[in-house]
């Protein structure tokens, strides 16, 4: 038993965890063998504690947190004060997104040695940080902008805000809707990727670019399946996502699921995840960061990255989207693009909807589905019979636009939807045209309803700022605000909102 004791103590230290776990697996078997049934805590029961505690260690390690998390409580069971086995078992559970489960083991390993108060309180106080931003979502990522993304990414916590998985009666299966009335910017959720994979892609070589991709989706795809198989909460997330059929026959699932504050056991039933099931998951469900809808703030946006954040897996395509997402890390932070009601459903663009209704027909059969969103319906039976539209120059293809949806009585956020069919039309028309004048919409009444239809974007805050020369009225602000609000979220102070806006005027890249 010291043999083996010894042995396994220094595989950890040189931290060959593999090996570790397994010569720790023969001390704990050969102390189990020799324990007696005594009501008294022996030697022997000592040394399984703490063998217990240290092959937990190498468990997690090796990104095996139900193994770990069963070995600390075997440990706790010998012995419920053991320091080791509460250290061990908070810091899985920390990394877990249990901040509440944590704090109790911290506070309780700080009783049993005050003397670690400085590692201890360290935990403790990222724990209360993180619950707290957890339960308020009042995320902050001001400061690091400012500083140019340079130092410590910042830290992020799971986030569950006014929203829950519904059946999706427009679109299909099943989607995320708002369960109370929100304005643009605000932000829904936030969630960290069970795996991300990110490479350069080079533009020289479209066959090397190709091959590049190929080995970044099989390193991803491995990693996925290495985390389902060693978690069971994991491999329950994934469980809930959709394979791309049969969508009908899919639960609901609670939205509590997917918040880091869980039991430590998942219940007793045991996801059933076959590899050609995962494959067909990973295919339908993860994201590309370089996305229309997506911005990569810090490193890594030099990268071409993928992802499977499970909750916003559950976000639908549509062409008059409301809601964004912000990559930090390896978390993804969705807000709102623009203001949404309580049921409403809340989606993404999975390609360019600033375009006409025949591109984005082919766009939507590339991701393998037909889009049947209010906009959509609307233009396949609006340009049924008409065909009357044709290019002679920007400012006229505009004016004969604006006085077709006259004629043709085009009100309201309809006017919006063919107005934001037509967006690049409209844009290089307001860069070039001046002899139209008055026979055009000014390019704020434009921009504003295209924002109200398909929600915020950057080309649409460019334009607009472009144009307005003068920013001193109260309400050509809020209206800039807005918009902003709806491409960054309201995780950046107003102070830096401003800078931000005011950098697209002078088109400058920001990220």
């Amino acid at each position: 038993m010291q043999e083996l004791r010894l042995k396994a103590s220094e595989l950890l230290l040189r931290e060959e965890w593999h090996d570790s776990v397994q010569v720790y697996t023969q001390f704990i078997t050969l102390c189990r063998s020799h324990i007696c049934n005594s009501p008294h805590l022996t030697k022997i029961q000592r040394s399984l504690c703490l063998g217990l505690s240290n092959r937990a260690e190498a468990h997690f390690r090796l990104r095996d947190p139900d193994k770990a998390l069963r070995d600390c409580n075997q440990a706790l069971e010998i012995e419920p004060t053991h320091y080791k086995s509460l250290l061990g078992k908070g810091r899985i559970l920390f990394a877990l997104n249990r901040y509440s489960a944590a704090l109790l083991c911290f506070k309780s390993a700080l009783l049993e040695d005050p003397q670690s108060n400085e590692t201890l309180n360290g935990y403790i106080e990222k724990c209360k940080k993180l619950e707290s931003l957890s339960r308020t979502g009042a995320f902050d990522l001001t400061d690091w902008i400012l500083n140019g993304f340079r130092g410590k990414t910042p830290e992020l916590a799971e986030y569950v805000g006014a929203v829950k998985i519904k059946r999706s009666e427009e679109l299909s299966g099943r989607g995320l809707f708002a369960t109370k009335n929100m304005d643009a910017g605000t932000l829904v959720l936030v969630t960290k990727a069970i795996a991300t994979e990110r490479c350069i892609l080079s533009n020289e070589e479209e066959d090397s670019a190709e091959n590049a991709q190929l080995v970044m989706w099989k390193s991803f795809i491995d990693q996925v399946s290495d985390s389902a198989a060693k978690c069971t909460w994991i491999r329950r997330l994934i469980s809930t996502l959709s394979p791309g059929d049969d969508e009908a026959s899919l639960e609901i699932p609670e939205t509590e699921l997917f918040k880091g504050e869980l039991t430590e056991e998942c219940g007793d039933l045991e996801p059933d995840l076959s590899s050609d099931d995962l494959l067909n998951i990973l295919d339908v469900n993860s994201l590309v960061e370089d996305s229309v809808s997506a911005k990569v703030l810090g490193k890594n946006s030099d990268y071409y990255g993928v992802g499977l954040w499970v909750l916003a897996s559950f976000i639908n395509h549509s062409c008059i989207p409301n809601s964004r997402r912000l990559h930090v890390g390896d978390y993804v932070m969705v807000h709102l693009s623009k203001d949404v009601k309580a049921g409403e459903e809340l989606t993404f663009s999975y390609f360019d909807v600033l375009l006409p209704l025949e591109k984005r027909k082919e766009m939507s059969q590339t991701w393998g589905f037909s889009c049947h969103c209010r906009r959509c319906r609307f233009e396949e039976g609006f340009w049924a019979d008409k065909q009357e539209l044709k290019e002679i120059d920007f400012g006229g293809v505009i004016f004969r636009i604006e006085e077709a949806m006259k004629r043709w009585n085009v009100r309201g956020r309809e006017k919006g939807y063919l107005r934001a069919s037509f967006w690049g039309v409209y844009e290089d028309g307001y860069a070039s045209v001046k002899r139209w004048g008055r026979r055009i919409p000014a390019s704020d009444v434009v921009v504003e309803s295209v924002a109200e239809a398909v929600g915020s974007d950057e080309r649409l805050l460019k334009v607009l700022m472009r144009d307005m020369t003068n920013m001193s009225g109260v309400l050509e602000i809020e209206r800039a605000m807005k918009l902003g609000k709806g491409v960054y979220g309201k995780v950046v102070k107003k102070k830096l909102l401003r800078s931000l806006i005011g950098v697209e005027i002078q088109e400058q890249k920001v990220y």
